[in-house]
């Protein structure tokens, strides 16, 4: 997308100062925007001939050697015609780089595409899918075997959030030196028992 400042907020002045290699697709796609779809509403944002109903539909960008298509919910949409060819690693946006010329080019899925993109307006944003919860952190042997001898480090680690567990066992799990887990070892069940949390544990050396 063209993020410079918009050198103009009238349409048809944004269009007629287009530079050359882009301008004629540029009213060329303004023109089909609005046969195809003619309640939508234009508007000039970040230097982008811009058409929403509800939000922000889809918006042109003209540079020096050819025209953009960008759609802001492009990634919902269904492109069977592969026409996205631009940013399809964004989350959201996605856009299609277009020829010096509109002739020949699969107009009828272009069409498809924006009348997708306008029932998707319509709609709430998809939320985003639930991060897969953390696979749990298996426990160290030294320190199942050193709970069940210390039962006060015992109740307080078994109170403790999962989160909180997992914090002194990803500790003592990276220890690698036999001096280091012994060491980490024993602030670990004098943190437990003073009823201190991993972050908590110098507080009970």
């Amino acid at each position: 997308m063209d993020c410079r400042r918009s050198r103009t907020n009238d349409p048809d002045e944004w269009i007629a100062t287009c530079p050359e290699g882009s301008r004629s697709v540029c009213e060329e796609l303004r023109n089909l925007i609005f046969r195809w779809e003619p309640d939508l509403k234009e508007s000039i944002n970040s230097n982008m001939l811009c058409f929403s109903l509800r939000k922000r539909v889809c918006g042109i960008s003209g540079f020096k050697s050819h025209a953009q298509l960008t759609f802001y919910r492009g990634s919902e949409l269904p492109d069977p015609a592969h026409l996205f060819n631009h940013g399809l690693e964004n989350a959201s946006i996605h856009s299609m780089d277009l020829p010096p010329t509109l002739e020949g080019y699969n107009l009828r899925a272009l069409r498809t595409l924006l009348h997708a993109a306008v029932r998707v307006d319509a709609q709430s944003a998809q939320p985003k899918p639930p991060q897969a919860p953390r696979e749990e952190w298996p426990m160290p042997e030294v320190l199942a075997a050193a709970l069940k001898k210390n039962k006060a480090a015992a109740v307080f680690y078994n109170q403790l959030k999962p989160t909180y567990q997992r914090e002194y066992k990803v500790w003592i799990s990276m220890a690698k030196q036999p001096e280091t887990i012994a060491r980490r070892l024993d602030e670990t069940l004098r943190a437990l028992v003073a009823g201190k949390k991993w972050a908590q544990r110098k507080e009970a050396c």
